[in-house]
């Protein structure tokens, strides 16, 4: 299978006051398309630093990152912006709606940056919802729905562009057992039906059961699964 992620000897540090703080180092990693990941670690291992790194979010300090053979690393801010769009679908712990929206409007909200008419931009919104499950809510506030129901809007509104890839920190974090399950299917559904490379961020084992494997953070480094047995 082919690659889409290569990362090589990827560094990131930040400075407070006169201290650097090193959070992650020396570290390599290449994801396959259509993978499922899922990246564990205890607090503060550096897992969302490099999920945020992979996702365009935030530049390494060293090293490189390759995503579908673009190195993403050397990219200007509007470019990396540009990028962004075009790549990646983000999906957070707190759903991250406009609460005045309603879900079809929520959704719509990325493909506000294409050339896309208003009426393709609500076909293709009404596409991704449908895809979720949540036909039937579009003209719902998100104060109307549930967590699940939330999150499975933040679902549509990640893959309303076709991404390639879905970066996903700690999503079933905020939401009750039944609701997890219920998200953690459908993005395994997105991954399995629908060719979407999946990097996903937890805590829960549980969760991480739902990807195709599990790498572990500590320290900023990746290290051996039995090294938390």
């Amino acid at each position: 299978m082919a690659t889409l992620i290569d990362i090589q000897n990827l560094a990131k540090s930040y400075t407070r006051g006169k201290q650097k703080v090193e959070v992650l180092h020396h570290v390599d990693l290449t994801i396959a398309e259509g993978d499922f990941l899922a990246l564990m670690g205890p607090s503060g291992s550096g897992k969302t630093t490099l999920l945020n790194l992979i996702g365009g979010l935030d530049a390494p300090s060293a090293g490189s990152i390759s995503v579908g053979g673009q190195r993403i690393d050397q990219l200007g801010g509007g470019a990396l912006a540009k990028w962004r769009a075009s790549n990646v679908g983000f999906i957070f712990q707190f759903y991250n709606l406009m609460p005045m929206l309603s879900a079809q409007r929520n959704v719509e909200l990325p493909l506000l940056l294409t050339k896309l008419s208003a009426a393709q931009r609500k076909k293709n919104a009404s596409i991704a919802l449908q895809l979720v499950g949540l036909a039937d809510r579009a003209s719902h506030k998100p104060s109307e729905l549930s967590g699940g129901q939330q999150q499975r809007v933040a679902i549509a509104r990640a893959i309303v562009s076709d991404p390639a890839l879905l970066v996903c920190d700690e999503p079933t974090g905020d939401l009750d057992r039944q609701s997890a399950e219920d998200v953690l299917g459908l993005l395994q559904q997105l991954n399995r039906d629908h060719g979407k490379t999946i990097v996903m961020v937890t805590h829960d084992p549980k969760a991480a059961e739902y990807a195709s494997h599990t790498l572990h953070l500590d320290k900023g480094a990746l290290v051996e699964q039995g090294a938390f047995a």
